[in-house]
């Protein structure tokens, strides 16, 4: 009789275990796969970037301070970089993309002209699938960071090496501001 009950003891223990590395594997690829649709979107922004910057260089010469700081920040946003790093560096894309938009209301011409709106506007709506995919991405790292953290699966975690992520957000201060045009 006590062997049975060692048995079941030992099985239900084998039994979590399995469940909770399962759990945690389930959660780290659902990561990934939220991390990777994130990035389809944030590929599709960088390659929209020279088109966007090309046809204001036309109308705003002088502002050539604002462009290379958008080519710039495209161009660091190109390396291989950790996640946090990653993160860093499309927050700043962001900003500077703010600039330019800010930027083209101080040109009538450049705000009338189709190939800018249009380019304004697939950039705004990958701004808003890039935001969509944010708040998916850490959703799921939330949920990740969840099993890591709480007993029981943390001890599971801690074996395996599971290690709590960081989620995707604004980077510093200035990203909260409004953005500030000046001639």
């Amino acid at each position: 009789m006590t062997l049975w009950i060692v048995l079941a003891v030992v099985v239900l223990l084998v039994l979590w275990f399995v469940l909770s590395y399962n759990s945690l594997i389930r959660g780290k690829n659902k990561m990934e796969e939220a991390f990777s649709t994130m990035d389809v979107y944030l590929k599709k922004r960088f390659d929209l970037i020279p088109n966007l910057v090309e046809c204001v260089k036309g109308y705003a010469k002088h502002e050539s301070e604002t462009l290379e700081k958008v080519i710039e920040a495209r161009n660091t946003a190109g390396t291989k970089q950790s996640t946090e790093e990653r993160m860093k560096n499309e927050a700043a894309i962001s900003g500077a993309l703010r600039n330019i938009f800010a930027l083209a209301e101080g040109y009538p011409e450049l705000k009338a002209n189709e190939n800018f709106l249009d380019l304004q506007g697939q950039l705004q709506r990958v701004e808003e699938d890039i935001s969509n995919a944010r708040k998916y991405y850490n959703a799921v790292v939330r949920q990740f960071n969840n099993l890591v953290m709480t007993i029981p699966t943390n001890i599971v975690a801690s074996i395996f090496h599971f290690e709590k992520q960081p989620m995707f957000e604004v980077a510093d201060e200035t990203e909260r501001e409004n953005v500030q045009v000046k001639f």
